[in-house]
């Protein structure tokens, strides 16, 4: 029986159907990236923003088809749309066959059994479960770096954001089983860990009383395998002492924060429902600097939000410039139905919205470029991605860029190297976010 699985959204995203894969593998079930060939289609959905929606549903609708036009006997569909619009997916879409919400993935094997003998329907379990299945997921990222999932869900209600509906309350993986699935990855050749949640900081405090994400990266510290040790969203208000400390003495640990801000207008944050503001902000990131000078810093942005001024607009420009962030993104505003933020005064134009994100990103550009030129003539540890086709050029990563989203660094040598090794490179140009460089 062959199954192709596609999974939209983020990496959290990624992670479920890792494991999703993994259960259906142990099960006998065939992967195949033949839609025309597959038996089962499973996507694994995002609804984040207006964009993702759109995407998911897209994406449903183009494999609906192949029950008409190719050997597709059952079509699932899981994740955060599935948990949202349940109902409204099989009534409108009545290819689908089976829905499952955001902890229902372990039941995946099932909801296939039962879609193929025509039972099929929705599969909605309690939104603050945790599964737990013991399965070990088949990691799709290459081999040499995963995903590590360490909490699911959400409590800070930030009024743009959707995701505590649709994924609930906070709740973290126990510590134990982290640093188990960490061993397995790294049997399995994985290098670099990756730790993501829908936010990292606070890690523990609901199972042990107490931030525990310096003890996590302590244990996860001590795995033979593990080269690199990459932290992604980071609520900057609950950046500690103890979290700087670790990162300043665990050499595995990258100097590497991904650390989503959303604003600089202390007004705007208010309206999000952040808890910082913008003297916090360049307080966090100053004391971050000051105690760990090679830091790389990343942060993603939403212009346009409602009530959003020229002034506020301006505000965080300066704020961006004052930063000089080293990776950054922007995204415009998406009223996204049942948040607060949606039924808010003041909702700017989708033309202006754009105008302010072209025009942060235009001044984050001059800024990366700079900060790319400074690298020339430094050394630098690389981790390497692949070969450039017919040329002796490797392309890999410097602990600056996190896959996927950030940068590249093209490596030229006649040596002979395999993706997942640590090469020392001396930085030799520039262009544009990406580096040239050539081996040591």
């Amino acid at each position: 029986m062959n199954v192709l699985f596609i999974s939209l959204g983020c990496d959290k995203n990624l992670v479920d159907s890792e494991v999703m894969i993994g259960l259906l593998a142990d099960r006998g079930y065939q992967m195949t990236d033949d839609e025309t060939r597959a038996d089962v289609i499973v996507i694994n959905t995002c609804c984040f923003i207006h964009d993702a929606k759109e995407e998911s549903i897209q994406t449903i609708l183009e494999m609906a088809e192949y029950k008409k036009t190719g050997t597709l006997k059952a079509l699932i569909v899981t994740g955060c749309l599935a948990q949202r619009y349940q109902e409204e997916i099989l009534e409108e879409i009545p290819e689908v066959d089976e829905v499952l919400g955001t902890t229902s993935y372990d039941k995946i094997v099932e909801a296939i059994e039962e879609a193929l003998e025509g039972r099929g329907g929705v599969r909605i379990e309690d939104i603050d479960a945790l599964p737990l299945p013991d399965t070990k997921r088949l990691v799709t990222t290459g081999g040499h770096f995963a995903y590590l999932k360490i909490a699911e869900g959400c409590d800070k209600h930030c009024t743009y954001c959707i995701i505590p509906k649709i994924r609930g309350n906070y709740r973290s993986v126990p510590m134990e089983r982290l640093v188990k699935e960490a061993r397995d990855l790294a049997e399995d050749g994985v290098k670099e860990l990756i730790l993501v949640a829908q936010e990292t900081t606070i890690y523990g405090t609901d199972l042990y009383g107490e931030k525990s994400l310096h003890r996590l990266l302590r244990e996860l510290c001590k795995i033979d395998g593990i080269r690199w040790i990459r932290i992604l969203y980071c609520y900057p208000e609950e950046i500690d002492d103890d979290l700087i400390q670790v990162m300043k003495e665990e050499p595995k640990i990258c100097h590497y924060l991904d650390l989503p801000i959303q604003h600089a207008s202390t007004e705007i944050l208010r309206r999000m429902g952040r808890r910082t503001s913008r003297e916090d902000l360049e307080e966090i990131i100053g004391k971050l600097r000051r105690e760990i000078p090679d830091i790389a810093i990343r942060t993603t942005l939403i212009t346009g939000f409602p009530g959003e001024t020229k002034e506020q607009h301006e505000e965080l420009m300066d704020f961006v410039d004052q930063m000089e962030f080293d990776r950054l993104g922007v995204f415009t505003y998406s009223p996204e139905e049942g948040t607060p933020a949606a039924g808010m005064e003041g909702q700017v134009p989708e033309e202006v919205k754009e105008d302010r994100q072209a025009e942060l990103m235009e001044l984050q550009q001059e800024i990366a470029f700079d900060l790319a030129e400074d690298m020339i003539g430094r050394e630098v540890l690389v981790m390497i991605e692949g070969k450039v086709a017919d040329e002796n050029v490797y392309v890999g990563r410097t602990y600056k860029d996190a896959p996927n989203v950030d940068g590249l660094i093209f490596v030229n040598t006649d040596e002979e190297l395999m993706s997942g090794d640590l090469a020392r490179v001396k930085v030799t140009g520039a262009a544009e976010y990406d580096l040239m460089g050539e081996l040591m």
